[in-house]
């Protein structure tokens, strides 16, 4: 399994290194930027020696025009060190900020191809932290801590270079040092990667609970859940701080492993130079270079064993970021799929059995027909399988077995897009978004006139409250409209569906937000504007689809009954005892 892990790793950075090509131009110009700053700081180094060369044993043995010659140089490589050092910043938050922006368009695209079925097993608040906690860590780790991995490449490799030129007995010190050095990293990395995956995993539980209590406040007020959440949430914030706290301990003991290393070894480097300058074999300036280029070679590798962390961090969070990425999308249309066009609205459902999970079928043997332009209302208790055969009708799932048509086409081969267009849908779970009360209405209908969507308002008596608004249709909706009430927000979802140009209307407990004398006037609004269209109608209080021109009863995902009101109340069955239920 952990090797499984590691190449994921591998093909992380691999992928990340993609993100970052498609920028080439300014990732060459980064890694001139990196070249041209590192070596110039490398020469200073060097002129120091020199300075110090230029001092003479003696009162007064000092070459001082050689000294501020060298000290002129000096000052101007680290001038230009510092202006390329900028540059380099520059590029790479200019680059980061390009491939941050490429990833979430990736992502939020990957979200908007995936099927219904993906947002029904994982939670919003992990979903939100991967679009923002972790593509924000990725950020910091492209713009900070690539930049320090390419510094330290370049001055150690460069730092190297300069010491071998000075000292190549010297640089045996490192042959000793430098390897204990990666294996000490090498463990410590392979046991702290499990954990800062852990972390990223445990915060997005962590926001995905916090999401779902501060969306069901008024319930968890009204039914007094508070200390009971409290400590739920303590549970999950200990997890996600003790995960925190895990990674970033372990990951913390590379910084200073490798820094008593480095120390170890300018400690050996400063006894053995000694002795060689004792010897003669070495100017006390050349020692001072040497000194000055093993800090340079030490420093850059302490600091990056210091954010290896960060690194290990991002890593992970890119990998969730990934694999939401490689997500299978919703299904391809079947080749050849056909556009549904001007749908009458002929629906016919044939032997279709369907299960959310291979073990457990909740549709068997389904069939029934709704013939176009009329009101079909679909009935049944809790868990009988209602809302499920709305879902195969929009084909957010399709059926394991049998068929559903569409004017005798079957939905299986057309296309998604051009069936969904064919239905107007009214959920119970209303949705609004932050934007006017005109573009809320006009929203499943590009281009409609103020006209359309004020008579689609009157129709579903909710333009008087609209005009009674201080900027009227021009009244913005805040944080999923709770500016206006629950009743007032599920008449403008109905508005909205009014005004669509669909032959097929679904209603799923469209009006149980909404008073009876005025469910009593939508419904006739709606029989008034649906003339000619298909309906289907979810419902539970029975007394208001008693109007309609087919009743179909399912209970354990059969239709058991079906006919008019009248026909199921004369027969005493299960609708019978359905709808007598509500008046008990």
């Amino acid at each position: 399994m952990e090797q499984g892990k590691k190449r994921y790793s591998k093909r992380t950075v691999l992928r990340l290194g993609r993100y970052m090509l498609q920028y080439k131009w300014l990732l060459a110009f980064a890694v001139v930027c990196t070249l041209g700053s590192n070596l110039f700081s490398l020469i200073g180094p060097k002129l120091t020696g020199l300075c110090i060369g230029a001092v003479e044993p003696g009162p007064g043995a000092v070459n001082f025009s050689e000294v501020f010659y060298y000290a002129a140089w000096m000052a101007g490589f680290y001038v230009a060190s510092a202006v390329m050092s900028y540059g380099l910043q520059v590029l790479m938050l200019t680059i980061s900020r390009k491939v941050v922006y490429r990833m979430r368009q990736d992502v939020f695209e990957k979200l908007m191809s995936l099927p219904v079925g993906y947002f029904d097993v994982h939670q919003t608040g992990d979903i939100i932290s991967r679009i923002s906690y972790d593509i924000d860590t990725v950020n910091a780790s492209l713009s900070n801590d690539l930049v320090q991995l390419l510094t330290t490449i370049i001055t150690v490799v460069g730092a190297l270079v300069m010491m071998i030129t000075i000292s190549p007995k010297l640089v045996l010190v490192f042959a000793f040092t430098v390897p204990l050095s990666i294996l000490i990293t090498k463990y410590i990395t392979g046991r702290t990667r499990p954990l800062f995956r852990e972390r990223s995993a445990k915060l997005g539980e962590m926001n995905g609970f916090v999401e779902e209590m501060i969306t069901g406040q008024k319930t968890l007020k009204a039914y007094g859940r508070e200390e009971y959440t409290l400590r739920r949430f303590n549970g999950k914030n200990k997890e996600a701080v003790d995960a925190y706290y895990r990674a970033e301990y372990y990951g913390s003991i590379v910084g200073p492993c490798v820094n008593f290393i480095n120390n170890l070894s300018l400690s050996l480097i400063s006894v053995f130079g000694a002795l060689l300058y004792l010897a003669g074999s070495m100017r006390i300036g050349d020692i001072s270079s040497f000194v000055l280029y093993s800090r340079k070679f030490s420093g850059p590798i302490n600091e990056a064993a210091n954010i290896f962390s960060e690194l290990q961090s991002a890593l992970a969070a890119a990998e969730r970021v990934f694999r939401l990425i490689d997500e299978a999308p919703e299904p391809a249309d079947a080749e050849g799929a056909q556009e549904l066009v001007e749908a009458i609205g002929d629906v016919k459902v044939e032997h279709v059995s369907f299960g959310y999970t291979p073990d457990k079928t909740i549709i068997h043997d389904l069939s029934f027909e709704a013939k176009p332009g009329k009101l079909i209302a679909i009935v049944g208790p809790t868990g009988a399988g209602k809302t499920t055969l709305i879902n195969l009708l929009m084909r957010f799932y399709d059926p394991n077995s049998g068929r559903i048509l569409v004017d005798e086409k079957e939905t299986a081969y057309l296309t998604r897009k051009s069936l969904r267009k064919a239905y107007a849908m009214v959920l119970q779970d209303t949705w609004l978004f932050y934007g006017s009360i005109y573009e809320n209405l006009a929203y499943g209908k590009e281009g409609a006139s103020r006209e359309e969507v004020e008579a689609a308002a009157k129709a579903a008596r909710i333009h008087s409250f609209i005009k009674r608004l201080p900027q009227g249709y021009d009244t913005i909706l805040t944080d999923e409209g709770t500016n206006i009430s629950k009743g007032q927000k599920q008449l403008l979802t109905i508005a909205r569906a009014m005004l669509l140009d669909a032959r097929m209307l679904i209603l799923d407990e469209a009006t149980s937000n909404v008073d009876t004398r005025t469910e009593r006037q939508i419904q006739k609004a709606m029989l008034k504007l649906m003339e000619g269209k298909t309906c289907f109608v979810i419902a539970h209080r029975l007394s208001t689809i008693e109007n309609a021109d087919l009743i179909m009863v399912v209970n354990d995902g059969e239709v058991v009954e079906q006919g008019t009101h009248k026909e199921l109340m004369e027969r005493q069955g299960v609708y019978r005892r359905l709808y007598n239920a509500q008046f008990e």
